[in-house]
C-alpha cells in the first residue's frame, strides 16, 4: 500500500492535483446530495447548516484532507484548492475506501463502543409529527399503543419539544403531563425506552433559573470581556430569543448534567435527544469563559456532553466521528425531492465517520409540510423502504393513521425485511465499532474504479448487499450493478451492468453478491 503524509504550513492555500476521473467527497453532510462534487463547486465548513460537519475530504484515488478547524475549498479543473490553516493532506493506496481507512485511523479512530442495540435492532419512534407543539401525556401513550396495536415492535420513543415547562426549565409541563412518572413506567411496561428532547437554550424570562446560571456566569455573555460582562447574550433561534449555555464553563456543564440526571432519577427516562448547538447560535462577539471559543467548538462540547448518556441523539456536530454517538440527518420535507436526498446524505454521514446514523423520519420530519394534513401514501411507503436497510429507522408520522391497508402492509413488509437482515446489520455495527468501517457506503467505496462514483440512488449494506429502493413515483427503475454475480430479493440472478426492474409498491429491491 502506498502511504504518504504531509502537513502544510499555516498558509492560506493548499492545492491537491486530481486525476482525470478523480472524485471528491466530504465536509458538510447537508451537501451530501452534491457529492461527489462537480467542477466549480465551492463551500466553507464554518457553517454546519443544520447538520454535522467533519473537516475531512476524500478522493476516489486515495487522497485525503484534514484540519482541526474549518476551511474552505473549491474545485477548479483538476485542482482541489483548500484555504485554511493547519491543513493536513495525504494519500493511502488509490481508492476511496483506502483514503477513508487511513483518515479514520489517524484522525477519528473507532473507540470500540456501540450505542445501545435498541437504536438499530428495532425502529425508533418520535412523537414530533403526531403531536408537534402539543406534546402531552395522553397523546404520547396513545401513540405508543398505536405502535403495538398496528403490528410494529416496541423500541425507543422520543418525546419532543414542549414536553417541558420552558426552555431551560426541564420539568414536565404540569398542564400536559399530569403524572409523568406513571407515564414513563407505563411506556417501560409496554417495552419502550424513553428519551426527552432538550436544547442548550434558556428562556430569558425564567428569572430564577437565569439568576442561578448567572451566579457562575454560565451563559454566553454580552460585554467587552467575560470578566466584565454582566448580562446574557440574547440569541435568536427557531423558537424565539434565549440565553445560550456556555459549555466551555465547567459549572455550566455540571448544571446541565444535574438537570438531566434529575430527570432520569425522578421520572426514569432513559436518555435525551440533544437538539440545536448549531454553529450560528454562538455569535463571534459573545463572551465565553473559555475565551475565544468558536461556534464549532461549542457544538463539539455539546456532543461531548451528549456522549455521557448512552441513549443520545444529535443533529448537529463538529468532528466527533468514530464514537458511539447517534446522529441523524436534518429535517426532511414530505416530498419526493427530499426523499432523493436520503441516500447521498447518508453516504456522506458514513464517509465522514458517523457510522451510527439515522435518515431523519419516515415520510419526512419537517412539520411544516404536514400542516395541510395531506400526505402521499406512496411516498410514505417508499420512504420506509429507504429507511429499512439504513443503519437506523425512525418513525414519527403514524403510518397506520394515514395509510390504507395495502400501503400499510407494504410498510410492515419493509420493517420485516430489516428484521430478516438483522444479523447482518448487527455484525456491521460491531465491525464499525471495532474498525470504523461504515455500515452503509456508496458503490465507489466497495467497487472502485468501475464508473460508479456518481450513483446516488443505490447504496451498499456492508460489502456484499446492494440496496436500490424506489425514490420516485412509479413501479420501474434502472439498477446499476458492479461487476460480478448478483441475486435479487425476488430470486432473479443478474450480472454486473444496467438492468431495468419492476418494483411493485411492496418491494424493496436488494441484491446479494455471490
Amino acid at each position: 500500500m502506498l502511504l504518504a503524509l504531509s502537513c502544510a504550513p499555516r498558509t492560506a492555500e493548499t492545492v491537491l492535483t486530481l486525476g482525470a476521473d478523480e472524485k471528491v467527497w466530504g465536509g458538510r453532510i447537508k451537501q451530501g446530495s452534491l457529492m461527489p462534487y462537480a467542477e466549480g463547486f465551492s463551500t466553507s465548513l464554518d457553517d454546519n447548516t443544520s447538520n454535522q460537519v467533519n473537516p475531512l475530504l476524500l478522493t476516489s484515488e486515495g487522497q485525503y484532507v484534514w484540519s482541526e478547524q474549518p476551511y474552505s475549498f473549491r474545485l477548479e479543473g483538476n485542482r482541489l484548492i483548500i484555504q485554511g490553516e493547519g491543513v493536513v493532506t495525504g494519500r493511502s493506496g488509490n481508492t476511496l475506501a483506502e483514503a477513508y481507512a487511513e483518515a479514520s485511523r489517524r484522525f477519528f479512530p473507532a473507540d470500540g463502543q456501540l450505542p445501545p442495540a435498541d437504536f438499530y435492532r428495532v425502529p425508533q419512534y418520535n412523537t414530533w409529527i403526531e403531536l408537534m407543539y402539543n406534546q402531552n401525556q395522553e397523546g404520547v401513550l396513545e401513540y405508543a399503543r398505536g405502535i403495538l396495536a398496528n403490528g410494529l415492535p416496541a423500541g425507543i420513543i422520543m418525546i419532543d419539544d414542549t414536553w417541558q415547562e420552558d426552555y431551560g426549565k426541564w420539568d414536565f409541563h404540569p398542564g400536559r403531563f399530569h403524572d409523568p412518572k406513571a407515564m414513563v413506567e407505563q411506556l417501560h411496561a409496554m417495552g419502550f425506552k424513553v428519551m426527552l428532547w432538550i436544547c442548550p437554550f434558556v428562556s430569558m424570562d425564567q428569572y430564577q433559573i437565569c439568576k442561578e446560571i448567572m451566579s457562575f456566569k454560565g451563559f454566553l455573555l454580552s460585554g467587552p470581556s467575560w470578566e466584565k460582562a454582566e448580562y446574557p447574550y440574547p440569541v435568536r433561534w427557531w423558537n424565539g430569543t434565549s440565553a445560550v449555555l456556555d459549555l466551555s464553563n465547567e459549572q455550566t456543564v455540571a448544571w446541565f448534567d444535574g438537570q438531566l440526571h434529575r430527570l432520569m432519577a425522578d421520572y426514569g427516562v432513559d436518555g435525551f435527544k440533544f437538539d440545536a448547538a448549531d454553529f450560528e447560535y454562538y455569535p463571534s462577539d459573545a463572551c465565553a469563559k473559555g475565551g475565544n471559543v468558536p461556534g464549532w467548538e461549542q457544538c463539539s462540547l455539546f456532543v461531548q456532553l451528549a456522549r455521557k448518556y448512552p441513549y443520545n441523539e444529535l443533529r448537529a456536530g463538529w468532528r466527533n466521528a468514530g464514537q458511539p454517538i447517534v446522529q441523524r440527518l436534518h429535517d426532511k420535507d414530505h416530498s419526493w425531492e427530499d426523499l432523493g436526498k436520503l441516500i447521498p446524505e447518508m453516504m456522506a454521514e458514513s464517509l465522514m465517520g458517523y457510522s451510527f446514523c439515522c435518515p431523519d423520519m419516515v415520510g419526512g420530519g419537517s412539520f411544516g409540510t404536514f400542516l395541510s394534513g395531506k400526505t402521499d401514501p406512496d411516498l410514505i411507503v417508499r420512504s420506509a423502504q429507504v429507511h429499512a436497510l439504513m443503519p437506523m429507522m425512525q418513525f414519527s408520522l403514524a403510518p397506520w393513521r394515514v395509510l390504507d391497508g395495502p400501503h400499510y402492509a407494504a410498510v410492515l413488509k419493509a420493517v420485516g425485511t430489516r428484521a430478516a437482515l438483522q444479523d447482518k446489520i448487527d455484525a456491521l455495527f460491531a465491525r464499525a465499532a471495532r474498525t470504523g468501517e461504515p455500515v452503509v457506503a456508496p458503490l465507489e467505496y466497495g467497487f472502485p474504479h468501475q464508473g460508479l462514483a456518481d450513483v446516488k440512488d443505490e447504496f451498499l449494506l456492508g460489502d456484499d448487499i446492494l440496496v436500490a429502493p424506489m425514490l420516485a413515483p412509479g413501479t420501474t427503475r434502472t439498477v446499476i450493478l458492479p461487476d460480478g454475480n448478483w441475486r435479487a430479493d425476488d430470486g432473479t440472478e443478474y450480472t454486473g451492468g444496467s438492468h431495468e426492474i419492476t418494483v411493485p409498491l411492496d418491494r424493496l429491491p436488494y441484491f446479494v453478491k455471490y
